[in-house]
C-alpha cells in the first residue's frame, strides 16, 4: 500500500464538503482510530497529524498526513475491519459515518470517483499481503476446503491459507477436530468458526443482509449481475419494494473482470469492480435490498405471489420475479488466469473486440460455430488470428461453410492443442504454452468453450431450453419480450437463451423488464 492509493489526497473544497457532512474530531499521539476486529468505523479525512495503518501483527503497511484519508472496501460493504490505525502525530480529523458516505458518494461525482478508485486499489493491494484478513486451516484435498478459498477470492476478501501439509501450525490447530469442523476460519480479532458455511462466514464478516425466514417484496431479483443491479436500480427508483439476492457475491462474473474494456462511457475501459461497486451503491442509494449469500432451491408459481426458496429455509413471496442468475463459462484450467480476464481474455468477440486486437495476434479457443464465427469476425478486423482445438478434426464439431470462411479469411487452425500456461504481467497477455510444450505469442485469447446456465434449481417450474436457458417471450409463449412461461416472472442476462452475452446489454435487459413489471403489477383496464 505504499503506492498510488496511499498518495491520494483531497483538495480544499472536497475537505470543506466532507466537513458539512461529518463531525470535527481530534485524537492524540498513541490512540487508535480503528483496529483489526472493529465492526466498523467511520471515513476519517485528515486535518492535521499523521496515522500509520499496521497489519494485525503491527507491521506498517502506509502512513497518511494532511488531506489523506482513511479507509478501503469494507467502508462501504460493512465487512468486519482488517487493519489498524494508530495516531502518530495529534490530529485534527472529520469523521464522516457511513450510511452519509454511501449518499455523498452518489452525488458528488469527482469525490466518488477519488474514492471508490483508491477503495478499490487498496483492497487489491490487501489481497495481495500475507497475514491480513481471515485464516483459512484446511487440507487441500478437502472440498469444503476449496469452497471456502473459492468464496474468499470471489468475495475479494484478504486471506491466508494454511494446509496442514505445509504448516505445523496449522496441523496443530485442525488436530482432533471432527471432519465437518474443517476447515477451520480465524476471523480479524481472533474468532474461530468450525466449517462454517458461506452464510455464516458472510455473517460473521458482516457481509450482506440477513433474509428474515419470511419476506414478501413486489420484485425479488435472483442473481445481483448486470441485470440484476439494472433492474435493481430501476425498480427501486420508481417505487417498487425491491430485493436482491445472489448465492455468492454481488457483480456477477462483470464483477469479477478486472477490466472491462467495452461498456459505453468509459473510453479506457472500467474494472468490473469499480462498475459494480457503483451499481450496488446506486441501487441501495434508491431503496434496494441486498441479501447475500442465498442459494435458491425451488421456484414455485403462483397467483398474487410466487415463492422463491433457499436452501437455508428462508423464503420469499415475490409479486414479481427476475431470473438474473446468469451463467457459468467454461475457463481454462490453467493458472492466474483470473488476472488476464476482461484485459486480454474474453468470451465474447463483437465490434469492439475487433478494433481492440486489430494488427495483433489472437488466439481463439474452440471447436464450434461460436468458436468459428469468433474467428472470422476478429480476422476480417485485421487481427492475425490462430484457432486452437483438442480435436483431430474441425468437421466433428463445426459446419462446413464456417470451415471454409475461416479458410478464406486466413485464420490458422491448430488442431490437438491445448493451453497449459499463461505468460504475461499486470494483465496483459504475450504468449501460451501448449500441453505438447510448443509456445506461441499471443496477445489477447479467447474462450469460446461453451456454457452452463444457473437453472438446476428451477426445475419444471419454467420453460428451458435443451441447454437449460431460460426461454422468453414467443419462444415461452409469453406475450413480454423478457417474460417467461409464467406470467410475472421475467429472465434477463446470460441465463436468458438468446441474450446477448454483453455486460451492457445485460443491464439494458434488467431495466427493460421492470417495466414489463409494471405492466403486469397494475393491468389496464377493461374497456366498456
Amino acid at each position: 500500500m505504499a503506492t498510488g492509493p496511499t498518495s491520494r489526497v483531497l483538495s480544499s473544497s472536497q475537505l470543506e464538503t466532507l466537513a458539512a457532512l461529518g463531525e470535527e474530531r481530534t485524537a492524540e499521539a498513541g490512540e487508535k482510530l480503528f483496529e483489526v476486529g472493529d465492526r466498523s468505523y467511520p471515513f476519517i479525512a485528515i486535518y492535521e497529524g499523521e496515522v500509520a495503518v499496521t497489519d494485525p501483527a503491527g507491521h506498517e503497511i502506509v502512513r497518511h498526513g494532511p488531506s489523506g484519508f482513511l479507509g478501503e472496501m469494507n467502508l462501504l460493504s460493512g465487512q468486519t475491519v482488517f487493519l489498524t490505525a494508530v495516531v502518530t502525530k495529534p490530529m485534527r480529523y472529520i469523521a464522516v459515518e457511513r450510511e452519509v458516505l454511501r449518499k455523498l458518494l452518489f452525488e458528488d461525482g469527482s469525490l466518488s470517483d477519488l474514492l471508490l478508485s483508491a477503495f478499490i486499489e487498496r483492497r487489491e493491494l490487501l489481497q495481495r499481503q500475507q497475514g491480513i484478513g481471515i485464516e483459512i486451516l484446511g487440507p487441500h484435498e478437502s472440498a469444503e476446503t476449496r469452497r471456502l478459498l473459492d468464496f474468499a477470492r470471489r468475495q475479494r476478501l484478504p486471506y491466508t491459507w494454511l494446509s496442514p501439509e505445509q504448516s505445523e501450525a496449522a496441523a496443530t490447530a485442525l488436530a482432533g477436530l471432527a471432519p465437518e469442523e474443517i476447515p477451520l476460519v480465524r476471523l480479524p480479532g481472533g474468532a474461530e468458526l468450525r466449517g462454517p458455511s458461506n452464510g455464516q462466514l458472510s455473517r460473521a464478516l458482516g457481509i450482506g443482509r440477513e433474509l428474515e425466514q419470511r419476506e414478501e417484496v413486489d420484485l425479488a431479483i435472483l442473481g445481483g449481475g448486470p441485470a440484476g443491479l439494472g433492474a435493481a436500480v430501476y425498480g427501486a427508483s420508481e417505487g417498487l419494494d425491491t430485493l436482491v439476492i445472489d448465492s455468492t457475491v454481488l457483480g456477477g462474473q462483470a464483477g469479477a473482470s478486472r477490466r472491462i474494456e467495452n461498456y459505453l462511457g468509459f473510453p479506457a475501459g472500467v474494472s468490473g469492480t469499480e462498475l459494480t461497486s457503483r451499481a450496488i451503491t446506486q441501487a441501495r442509494k434508491f431503496g434496494a435490498r441486498t441479501a447475500t449469500p442465498y442459494r435458491a432451491s425451488a421456484l414455485k408459481p403462483g397467483g398474487d405471489r410466487h415463492l422463491v426458496r433457499f436452501e437455508d429455509g428462508n423464503e420469499v413471496a415475490a409479486r414479481a420475479v427476475l431470473i438474473s442468475t446468469g451463467a457459468e463459462y467454461r475457463r481454462l484450467p490453467v493458472d492466474g488466469l483470473e488476472e488476464y480476464e476482461g484485459l486480454s481474455v474474453f468470451y465474447a468477440a463483437g465490434p469492439p473486440e475487433g478494433q481492440l486486437c486489430g494488427g495483433q495476434r489472437v488466439a481463439v479457443i474452440g471447436g464450434g460455430n461460436s468458436a468459428a464465427q469468433a474467428a472470422i469476425w476478429l480476422a476480417r478486423g485485421g487481427a492475425l488470428v490462430t484457432l486452437l482445438h483438442r480435436r483431430a478434426d474441425l468437421g466433428e464439431t463445426m459446419s462446413r461453410y464456417l470451415i471454409e470462411e475461416i479458410e478464406r479469411y486466413g485464420v490458422a487452425v491448430r488442431d490437438r492443442s491445448e493451453v497449459s500456461a499463461l505468460h504475461g504481467s499486470e494483465g496483459r497477455l504475450e504468449g501460451v504454452t501448449l500441453t505438447d510444450g510448443a509456445e506461441l505469442p499471443f496477445s489477447y485469447l479467447f474462450l469460446f468453450l461453451g456454457a452452463t446456465p444457473c437453472t438446476e434449481w428451477l426445475g419444471e417450474a419454467v420453460a428451458r431450453d435443451p441447454k437449460g436457458f431460460v426461454l422468453t417471450g414467443a419462444e415461452a409463449g409469453a406475450a413480454g419480450l423478457l417474460e417467461t412461461s409464467v406470467a410475472g416472472i421475467y429472465a434477463a442476462g446470460d441465463v436468458r437463451a438468446g441474450s446477448i452475452k454483453r455486460c451492457a446489454t445485460a443491464v439494458g435487459e434488467g431495466a427493460t423488464v421492470v417495466r414489463f413489471v409494471h405492466e403486469h403489477l397494475t393491468p389496464a383496464p377493461a374497456s366498456a
